[in-house]
């Protein structure tokens, strides 16, 4: 499985070493990805995933993880996270209806 953000999509690039000589020596950049829970206010539960460090800023700054996963794009979620928006928005359309 490749290391790769559940939430943004981030992946793996690559690129080249350069040395005072100019010499090529190819390598990676990875994501800097962290194993963090989450918590749900919608489904009243925690949620463990793998995102990068940059994500994880992101998710703070809008507000937490039903917001994130409200507004990203379904082709940058991970099936896991897929699944996580469809619940949310079913919690989101079941609250207002009976409000």
């Amino acid at each position: 499985m490749t290391r790769r953000c559940e939430l943004t999509g981030k992946l793996p690039m690559s690129g080249q070493l350069r040395s005072h000589a100019e010499n090529k020596t190819k390598r990676t950049f990875r994501p800097n990805l962290v194993n963090v829970t989450l918590l749900s206010d919608a489904l009243k539960r925690r949620v463990r995933l793998k995102i990068s460090a940059h994500a994880l800023r992101s998710v703070e700054h809008r507000g937490g993880l039903d917001a994130f996963l409200i507004k990203a794009k379904k082709d940058e979620l991970s099936d896991r996270c897929r699944d996580l928006k469809r619940e949310i928005e079913k919690q989101r359309e079941a609250a207002a209806a009976t409000a």
